[in-house]
């Protein structure tokens, strides 16, 4: 079997359903690209005819799966494959042959664990149609339920005395409960869903969040809002309650991100991709037709442009003038550096 460009594996212990249909799936160790003697041994055992495919083993599979792996010299994953042998819950293999749009919920579930474990970037994988493939589920200190499934689970919760807490309704989970990346702090674990990428040195502040297939290359000071799509630069900060403009809150087919060692400011918000080393001013909102006065060293009118114009130009200064309320935007004449003490995570 020869590997295509992109090619994803991984095993997962999952949830499903009463009718036998997957709500979720944990990939301890998902892998990007991985070796072709191991995707070969594990076709092996598990029947894998090729293509992407999701394939659902029990507990009788582990110990030949286990003994076929440390053959072919697979250490690591025969270790985890063994830690399966007493799973309660059911056990998958999935195989990504093509980065093709995903189908099957653990099809969705892997690529999202490849952005969480920084293995991918924001859009780094095809998440196309991923919301058709993904179920409703209620996330509760049980796991994950069915929602038509949900009343008669608190009915026997009740019944037997425990406590049934649903946390939340939604299609992601929370990505800490899948997995918390190395070097960060995260104040409210709620607001960060599974599939953000966020690298180390990154602070998500109470009011932050994080969307899936978005993030930040940290370091960076996170008080506002990542929407989904959005990639944000290194030595970057975003002020408390500001917004940045997703793929799926109006940013269309325009990819927003921000650059390295940007500041957005409180309640600011941004329509149009920021360049290096750029600030909006607080309680400012760009949007791609914005009419916005760019102005010379000299303070002096250049030209009317939109927003779209300036997109993703380094060392700007966008703000509000205070007597006739016009957007101008002038060089940036001084630098943003984090305080690293306040980024130090490790």
């Amino acid at each position: 079997m020869t590997a295509p460009p992109f090619f994803s594996f991984g095993f997962g212990v999952g949830t499903q359903n009463s009718k036998g249909e997957w709500l979720e799936v944990f990939y301890p160790q998902p892998l990007l690209a991985p070796a072709v003697s191991l995707v070969d041994t594990v076709a092996q055992v598990l029947d894998y005819q090729g293509g992407n495919q999701v394939v659902a083993f029990g507990t009788d599979k582990v110990e030949a799966l286990v003994n076929a792996l440390k053959e072919a010299g697979e250490v690591a994953q025969s270790e985890l494959v063994a830690s399966f042998a007493d799973s309660k819950r059911p056990l998958v293999a999935t195989f990504i042959e093509e980065d093709t749009d995903p189908k099957e919920v653990a099809e969705v579930y892997l690529k999202l664990h490849l952005l969480s474990h920084r293995l991918v970037k924001p859009h780094g994988a095809n998440l196309n149609g991923m919301f058709g493939a993904l179920p409703n589920v209620a996330w509760t200190n049980q796991g994950a339920i069915d929602l038509e499934e949900l009343p008669q689970r608190q009915l026997q919760a009740r019944l037997n005395g425990e406590a049934l807490s649903v946390d939340c309704v939604d299609k992601f989970p929370k990505m800490v409960d899948y997995v918390v990346p190395a070097g960060t702090r995260i104040a409210d674990t709620a607001r960060v869903r599974l599939g953000a990428y966020l690298g180390a040195g990154t602070t998500i502040m109470h009011e932050g969040f994080v969307n899936f297939n978005a993030g930040t290359e940290g370091p960076g000071m996170i008080e506002g809002r990542i929407s989904a799509g959005v990639f944000v630069g290194k030595g970057s900060d975003l002020g408390g309650g500001c917004s940045t403009m997703g793929t799926l809150s109006g940013g269309g087919n325009i990819i927003i991100s921000v650059g390295d060692e940007c500041l957005i400011g409180a309640n600011a918000g941004i329509g149009i991709p920021l360049g290096d080393r750029c600030i909006v001013e607080a309680g400012l909102y760009i949007t791609a037709g914005s009419k916005v006065n760019v102005l010379d060293d000299n303070r002096e009118l250049v030209e009317v442009a939109r927003a779209r114009d300036l997109a993703g130009k380094d060392d700007l200064l966008f703000r509000r003038n205070s007597q006739n309320g016009a957007i101008e935007c002038l060089t940036n004449k001084s630098a943003i550096e984090l305080n690293e003490a306040l980024h130090a995570n490790n």
